[in-house]
């Protein structure tokens, strides 16, 4: 084993100050993934499935023990008006959120985004019912 690589076995918090650049596969959907093209030095999810693997529980500490799958779940926008992705670990149900990367699937990203309107908690069916009885005139026209 190499100076560098004990390093990042051994020293705690290594990854929160040092670039995180190895190569990994995905386990959610198999694809290799290389660090090129995220727009950042810290590669943290798959840029095809956009899933991620629970290593920490604060950024960079690689101190979870969970090791579960951690999947998209929403996305938000910063306040500069960068977009980051909600992920929820499918074993311990911790979540963090992660900035998107430049290579990320967008096709995955809009269908994230676009979910709650597909699926609004109410029927669409009703919706001028609906805003009437919230005090609104409840019309679409």
């Amino acid at each position: 084993m190499n100076r560098e690589n004990k390093r990042k076995s051994f020293e705690k918090g290594y990854y929160k100050t040092h670039a995180c650049n190895e190569v990994f596969v995905c386990k959610n959907c198999g694809r290799e993934v290389i660090p090129e093209g995220a727009g950042s030095d810290h590669r943290n999810h798959c840029p095809n499935c956009l899933c991620s693997v629970h290593l920490d529980n604060e950024p960079g500490d690689r101190e979870a023990d969970c090791g579960g799958l951690m999947e998209p779940i929403a996305v938000w926008v910063r306040k500069n008006g960068e977009w980051a992705i909600i992920h929820r670990c499918r074993i311990c149900g911790a979540m963090s959120s992660n900035r998107i990367a430049g290579d990320d699937n967008p096709m995955k990203l809009m269908s994230i985004a676009m979910k709650p309107l597909a699926n609004p908690p109410f029927p669409i069916e009703r919706i001028e019912e609906l805003t009437k009885m919230m005090g609104g005139e409840g019309s679409l026209e």
